[in-house]
């Protein structure tokens, strides 16, 4: 595989033979399109100044839907040919059975450009990324002799995809994606505490080697540790939770954003089925699905059917307004597509996705958020959680909280979890800061066995009445 342009109707196909087959593939369908991706990926990893990980990783192929009611013929491979072509064309016709079907209108062309073209693969040496990722190691250990681990890495990837729709419309897209992290271990009398600090998004590679950008990071990863150091046991009960603004915003993608995705919605396995246009939050919540932001991590000029992305308002003041669509489930609700019908590659079938999800600034001071706080908890980061879609309940780690007391932030919590469902949480918010800020560019979203890169967002929240999971309530 070169690294020249990605060009499958050049070197791999006949265009007019493609479209032959894809059409004879969806004949009779309402829908389809031949995808075809070329992706390129690089990892490092470097962990107590030794290379854990060093890989490279290539591939090519496509992937050929028929789709027909709620029934969806897909076939794949790794190998671009008219031969497979017409091997898979057999296979995704086997959906539209006896035809009868109308073709849907193809997706309006978009001439946006949202990241650059360029190769982050290439804004480095392989040497090169190996002595800032040893330069990062020997920063941190400079910066406070109890670190004890420090684990440093560097991803880059390309993704290049060409899309073929049965009207003969192509869609041709280049993303590029980097991304840099730092964990470092802490140990002080004999505990220790981890801490962690990333960033990256669709674009080179180049601005994270930057010492400029790596060492806040550096830097960020031991203020966690040290704080985590000095953490005492989370208390246990009901109470005020204050969400920091940015990377929290992951609770608000889990508890709530993959409940108004289209399909649990059609399917009404979502907590949040058949509530279009009513209040499922407090007023002043709104709640945007945006793949539309430069350079951020979930952006995408076009979805993976070709259809543009879009700034799609899901909840306003409070109000339920939308759900996000890919193309064959939009047309089972007889609604539009929002540009959010992703797959992980050529070998996963597309579905309703999040892109960067996140919740609009209010007006509230995010000073007075916690000075009016009497008894609770500031929860700043978060780690793992898990969340049910039917019933929108949700468990989420903290990796930085605080207790607060009438409005004086005190010692620093270790081993606590939120615990709550997502249509309670929505309408559980008492004020909205006016800090909305975006996560770092880390995220990744899974969904049946898919990931994707997406982005979250939201400003200082104060939900009332969750559970916090720890010790006995009250305890000092």
């Amino acid at each position: 595989m070169t690294d020249a342009p990605f060009r499958p109707f050049d070197s791999h196909l006949d265009e007019a033979a493609a479209l032959r087959l894809l059409r004879q593939a969806t004949a009779g369908a309402e829908d389809g399109e031949l995808f075809l991706e070329r992706r390129r990926g690089e990892s490092l990893v470097l962990d107590d100044g030794r290379i854990r990980t060093a890989s490279y990783d290539a591939s090519e192929g496509f992937g050929l839907r028929a789709v027909k009611g709620e029934v969806a013929g897909y076939a794949h491979s790794t190998e671009i040919s008219e031969n497979a072509l017409k091997r898979a064309t057999d296979t995704a016709r086997l959906a539209v059975g006896d035809g009868g079907g109308i073709l849907a209108e193809a997706p309006p062309r978009t001439n946006r450009h949202l990241y650059t073209d360029a190769d982050p693969l290439a804004d480095a040496t392989f040497a090169a990324k190996i002595d800032i990722l040893r330069e990062i190691d020997a920063h941190a250990r400079a910066a406070d002799p109890r670190v004890v681990q420090v684990t440093a890495s560097l991803a880059a990837s390309l993704q290049e995809v060409e899309i073929l729709r049965p009207e003969g419309l192509r869609f041709a897209d280049i993303r590029p994606m980097a991304r840099l992290n730092v964990s470092v271990i802490l140990e002080q009398d004999g505990r220790r505490e981890t801490g962690t600090a990333g960033s990256g998004g669709r674009h080179g590679l180049a601005g994270l080697l930057d010492p400029a950008r790596w060492k806040p990071m550096v830097e960020e990863a031991i203020r966690i540790a040290r704080v985590n150091l000095t953490a005492q046991p989370a208390p246990a009960g009901v109470m005020d939770v204050v969400l920091g603004p940015g990377w929290p915003g992951i609770l608000l993608h889990e508890a709530i954003g993959h409940g108004l995705e289209g399909d649990f919605n059609r399917k009404g396995t979502s907590a949040f089925a058949g509530l279009m246009g009513q209040r499922i939050a407090a007023p002043g919540v709104t709640v945007l699905d945006d793949g539309t932001i430069p350079d951020r991590r979930g952006s995408i000029t076009f979805d993976d059917e070709g259809t543009p992305s879009g700034r799609n308002v899901l909840i306003e003041d409070g109000i339920l307004t939308g759900y996000m669509q890919d193309r064959q489930n939009a047309r089972l609700m007889g609604v539009s597509a929002t540009g959010n019908g992703r797959r992980e590659s050529f070998a996963h079938i597309p579905m309703p996705r999040m892109t960067n999800t996140y919740m609009l600034a209010g007006k509230d001071d995010p000073k007075d958020i916690l000075a009016d706080l009497r008894d609770g908890i500031w929860a700043v980061g978060f780690g793992g959680g898990q969340v049910d879609i039917t019933s929108g309940k949700f468990v989420f780690s903290c990796t930085e909280a605080y207790r607060v007391r009438n409005g004086q932030v005190g010692e620093a919590l270790t081993g606590a979890t939120l615990i709550g469902d997502g249509a309670t949480a929505l309408k559980g918010i008492r004020a909205i800061g006016s800090d909305m800020a975006m996560d770092p560019g880390i995220g990744n979203c899974g969904k049946a066995g898919q990931w994707v890169p997406v982005g979250v967002g939201q400003p200082t929240l104060l939900i009332g009445g969750l559970t916090v999971g720890g010790r006995s309530l009250g305890a000092a």
